[in-house]
């Protein structure tokens, strides 16, 4: 599970994390496939790294109706629902999560056609963060269902992923829009697909809980800052917008995994898909991007 030697031949699609908000990504998709644009690398993180697999799988407007399917399926499967019980019962169990990721990854096993990242029709990775480490991972081969949850095991939500003697937990942590991977990869152009919080000013916390969300998005905004801020001059960047409503935009994690969060992912689709067309006639024709 090392570095990947393999070079982009073609845009990167690179696809940040999110929680429920992740079904943004699916309208973006949909309007890069009616403009055209194929990806030749496909990075994600956490339900970057879910939508990311399905697209590296079919690399084609056809995987956004089994991504419609997949996230229609998300609501329903019990991944962040069940009854209050239960997640006391998980948590007691557990000591350190709220759910079991059983129906994650049973849903995951449905909706992904291969069993393996060198399967997938285009190159893909994922990143996770390894705690023995504290340090970034990147999934670029071996069993891709494994992979994926790994990297949107959400701590306090979800279990770490034990692989090859290691731990690992949310990609979110250590790089949630991977701008630079891609660059170094090789890509030249590259798509970025966001839920929406990159595009809101963010305010000072006032009420207790929003303290870690805040803290937790400066370091988030950072890092894809920077890796902005380093770009080659050779490289152009296309932010899709999402088209999300502001507050929603500006939530924190636990209120976009909600059940009832889900049950807005045809809107968050269709607004994101109108955002994103309009950008990409005027980028396409112009030739520009960020």
């Amino acid at each position: 599970m090392g570095r990947a030697e393999r070079k982009a031949e073609g845009p990167a699609f690179v696809l940040g994390g999110g929680g429920a908000l992740g079904a943004y990504e699916v309208g973006m998709l949909k309007a890069l496939f009616a403009a055209g644009v194929r990806p030749g690398m496909v990075l994600g993180t956490s339900v970057g790294a879910i939508n990311g697999a399905a697209v590296a799988a079919e690399p084609s407007g056809a995987s956004v109706g089994r991504l419609i399917d997949l996230w229609t399926g998300l609501g329903r499967a019990g991944v962040f629902t069940g009854s209050l019980v239960g997640r006391v019962t998980t948590a007691v169990r557990s000591r350190t999560h709220l759910y079991t990721p059983a129906p994650l990854r049973e849903l995951l096993a449905t909706h992904l056609p291969v069993a393996r990242i060198e399967e997938l029709a285009v190159p893909f990775q994922c990143v996770a963060a390894s705690i023995e480490l504290a340090a970034e991972h990147w999934f670029d081969r071996g069993p891709l269902v494994e992979a994926v949850l790994a990297s949107s095991a959400v701590p306090g939500l979800l279990p770490p992923v034990g692989l090859d003697g290691e731990h690992f937990v949310d990609g979110g942590l250590v790089n949630s829009i991977p701008v630079g991977r891609a660059v170094a990869l090789g890509a030249r152009e590259i798509y970025v697909l966001q839920v929406g919080r990159i595009e809101r000013p963010l305010t000072p916390p006032r009420l207790p809980w929003q303290v870690a969300t805040v803290a937790f998005e400066i370091a988030r905004r950072h890092r894809f800052a920077r890796d902005m801020a380093d770009l080659p001059p050779d490289v152009t960047v296309h932010v899709l917008p999402s088209g999300a409503y502001a507050a929603e935009a500006s939530g924190g994690t636990l209120s976009q995994l909600r059940h009832r969060a889900f049950g807005q992912t045809a809107d968050r689709i269709e607004r994101a898909y109108a955002a994103s067309a309009r950008y990409l006639d005027t980028a396409l024709a112009s030739g520009g991007g960020a």
